[in-house]
């Protein structure tokens, strides 16, 4: 399967990589921008699979199939360093020993390359230090960061940078994928594709996980639900609690299954002791997923704002008559009656009360506090200005 398959959508710019890979002088910085569920961090680690990859007609079609292009998807290549953070930011530490990375020579490669995903969570201090090893990066080294937008890096990295700008799918390319790809019936497929908006990895999890489908029906009929102060606090304090379900038990199953691998690569059955001098190599797992929480249930929190904002959109959509499909299509009945109860303006309000939320989380607002603001807002004759 080629490693570009999760790239619907963007046939101009899986073309443009492909002949960058095959070039045999690619550019020695790339910054591949798009929104959530654009596909960038595929789009980056297609590109480090086109580079090595082993086919030689042509060099670059990133086939899926030989060696060093499974090694890629596997996280595995020992000349392909693919980087996340499940912390707010990264740390300076961190980019450091990327730098020193970058010196080493690709083993049995092509070239080095670094992919690091969520480019935007560098801190200042953090970017400075890479940004001389972006200028001047050994001959065999190439640098493939990922942001939402150009905006989102400092102006010094991105002017060093190729950009590459990804977009969001089509509705019908993500529902054609889930089809061909996961075996999904049409309507299925359909139905996850448009109220994921085009995410496909949440178009996934919401077309398996009957239980994702619950929550996300608890979510976008929230502001169809409150007729009262009490009431909003009480919505507020269970969205809260349903997204920390929600990132708890992403996370648990995380952490049981890097448990697993762990056993398995020091020789440990299953249920066996866990001997003494093998211990801290577990309790550093279980740190870093303490870690991952706070950014798992912010994340998990934006993801229902998201939600949210479809409603709006639908309602504004209704009120304006664009006669388009909703994304939330099979409450239309239900929205009808809501949009009866705002005018457009009140609308708007609220889609930019909901835009306040999210940066309020961003800026370390306590979750519940910022919900409850927001609650508030969704109250029916509550002037939203």
């Amino acid at each position: 399967m080629s490693v570009y398959t999760e790239l619907v959508g963007q046939d101009g710019v899986v073309e443009q990589l492909r002949r960058a890979a095959g070039s045999g002088t690619p550019a020695h910085a790339w910054l591949f921008t798009g929104p959530p569920g654009s596909g960038r961090s595929n789009a980056a680690r297609a590109f480090a699979a086109a580079l090595n990859c082993e086919q030689e007609e042509p060099a670059a079609r990133g086939c899926g199939e030989c060696r060093s292009c499974r090694l890629v998807a596997a996280e595995s290549h020992p000349s392909v360093k693919l980087v996340s953070t499940e912390n707010v930011t990264y740390k300076i530490d961190d980019v450091r020993e990327l730098i020193t990375t970058a010196q080493e020579k690709p083993q049995g490669a092509r070239w080095r390359v670094i992919v690091v995903e969520d480019a935007d969570r560098m801190t200042e201090r953090a970017t400075n230090v890479l940004l001389k090893a972006i200028e001047e990066p050994p001959p065999h080294t190439l640098w493939v960061l990922c942001a939402p937008s150009p905006a989102d890096v400092l102006v010094t990295i991105r002017s060093r940078c190729r950009l590459v700008s990804l977009r969001i799918p089509p509705t019908e390319a993500v529902a054609q994928l889930l089809t061909s790809r996961d075996g999904l019936n049409e309507q299925q497929a359909q139905f996850a594709a448009r109220v994921s908006q085009n995410h496909i990895g949440v178009a996934r999890r919401l077309a398996r996980d009957p239980e994702a489908r619950r929550r996300r029906e608890q979510v976008v009929t929230l502001p169809l639900r409150l007729t009262s102060s009490s009431a909003a606090i009480k919505a507020a304090g269970s969205l809260v609690e349903m997204t920390q379900a929600d990132a708890a038990s992403t996370a648990e199953a995380r952490l049981e299954s890097e448990q697993a691998s762990l056993r398995r690569s020091l020789g440990l059955e299953a249920e066996a002791k866990i001997p003494p001098k093998l211990r801290s190599q577990f309790k550093k797992l279980e740190e870093e997923n303490t870690r991952r929480a706070k950014r798992a249930v912010a994340d998990s929190l934006d993801r229902a704002l998201i939600d949210l904002t479809a409603v709006f959109r639908d309602v504004l959509s209704l009120k304006l008559g664009t006669g388009v499909e909703l994304i939330n299509e099979h409450l239309r009945e239900e929205l009808q009656r809501y949009a009866q109860s705002l005018s457009a303006e009140q609308t708007l309000a609220g889609l930019d009360a909901i835009n306040a939320a999210r940066t309020r989380i961003t800026q370390n607002v306590p979750p519940l506090l910022a919900m409850e603001a927001l609650m508030m807002q969704f109250l029916p004759g509550r002037s939203r200005a």
